[in-house]
């Protein structure tokens, strides 16, 4: 394998395994920091897919605005721990495995027989894209 599709691995398994701890995370404040690295690694993953403007564009209003803004209601709510939320329904865990599967099986179906690409090319070649001096100027005609 070549050091750029190393790198694009290893960032998705920090985004993908920061995205989990969000989720798993029972202190707020931590979860919001999980998600900050979480949002750093998708956008180091753009940088590796030469989108620039995107990775730019992901700092700023996500980690930048948006994940201040949950650091502050975060915060003003007064964090801290929360018990886990108890079950009231007694089918309510086998009918959200249910639900669950469900929808598994239809991201694999859908992934199964989709046809996207197909071999067919756009109107932005990469040699189009480095003509006119790379992703953001194409971006900007």
């Amino acid at each position: 394998m070549e050091l750029l599709s190393l790198l694009f691995l290893l960032f998705a398994a920090v985004a993908l395994t920061a995205a989990v701890l969000v989720l798993l995370s029972r202190n707020p404040v931590h979860s919001v920091l999980f998600m900050l690295l979480t949002f750093v690694n998708v956008s180091a993953m753009f940088v590796l897919l030469q989108a620039e403007f995107i990775a730019v564009i992901q700092i700023l209003v996500y980690s930048g605005a948006i994940l201040v803004l949950f650091l502050f209601v975060v915060m003003l709510l007064a964090g801290g721990e929360r018990p886990l939320p108890v079950l009231n329904q007694p089918l309510q865990a086998p009918a959200a495995v249910i639900v669950g599967l469900v929808l598994v099986s239809e991201l694999v179906l859908v992934v199964l027989t989709s046809t996207v690409g197909g071999g067919r090319k756009g109107p932005d070649t990469p040699e189009r894209i480095a003509a006119v001096g790379g992703n953001i100027e194409a971006l900007g005609r």
